[in-house]
């Protein structure tokens, strides 16, 4: 794969990806750092602005973290133990067998997977963990509420998602995986957010962004206003859950 064909949805959208999208929550790294036989090196792969960065960093004695964006590595938080690396997924850097665990929260959608994977393989120690993690659309409190979202997502900027945002809708359970996959429990992301939170992470989206450059307006003006009639206090926090799908695998020790 070249760096002419690097799907790059999200530079433009870096300041607004690292303000406004929801944190992981730790016990998904717990679990995770807890079928690793050591504790060593952890690889997040395709970091964004360090999302899942920060709940490795206190379970790993390294963590390197890599995107093929130097924009959204500069929003990513500074960590004692954890050295930033603008590489692409299929090109780490890392040494051979160093690895403990492998993630890929949120970005195995836009990866070239069989390049991906041969390095997952080079990198991995034997008995090592691959993790890929995807998360759909947010249940959000209030029937109306959630109602109008849903709306935006589907049709309003619904012709602006890449064909990849269908891997995400299914879990990622289509993606080719040839791993000794680990059943694994179920974990959901949990927020409660403003209503200008919520607008904020609606920006984010790459569908938003390619619909205001397609159209050249902001398709979020709009709907603020249509929330705002069922929001309630706009300084009011909503619940929202996100159910966060896992795909795990190890690298067969006799590989």
């Amino acid at each position: 794969m070249t760096n002419e064909a690097f799907k790059d949805h999200f530079s433009r959208l870096a300041a607004q990806y690292s303000a406004f999208r929801p944190v992981y929550p730790a016990r998904v790294a717990e679990y995770l750092s807890g079928l690793c036989e050591r504790r060593q090196l952890a690889w997040d792969c395709a970091c964004g602005s360090g999302q899942a960065t920060t709940t490795l960093a206190p379970r790993f004695e390294r963590v390197i973290a890599t995107d093929a964006s130097a924009k959204q590595i500069s929003q990513a938080p500074a960590l004692a133990n954890v050295e930033y690396r603008v590489a692409r997924a299929e090109d780490s850097g890392l040494e051979a067998d160093s690895t403990d665990l492998i993630v890929v929260a949120q970005a195995a959608h836009w990866l070239e997977l069989d390049a991906f994977y041969s390095e997952v393989r080079r990198v991995l120690r034997k008995g090592g963990v691959l993790s890929l993690w995807s998360y759909g659309n947010a249940q959000i409190e209030g029937r109306e509420v959630d109602r109008i979202v849903r709306e935006f997502y589907s049709q309003t900027v619904g012709p602006c998602w890449p064909p990849e945002r269908r891997i995400v809708e299914d879990g990622y359970r289509s993606l080719p995986f040839p791993f000794t996959e680990v059943a694994v429990p179920e974990f959901t992301i949990e927020a409660r957010w403003t209503l200008p939170q919520l607008l904020g992470y609606v920006r984010s989206w790459s569908a938003t962004g390619r619909y205001v450059e397609e159209h050249g307006a902001d398709p979020v003006v709009a709907l603020e206003g249509s929330l705002l009639d069922v929001w309630g206090d706009r300084h009011r926090k909503r619940l929202l859950i996100w159910p966060l799908a896992l795909r795990v695998g190890r690298r067969p020790a006799a590989s």
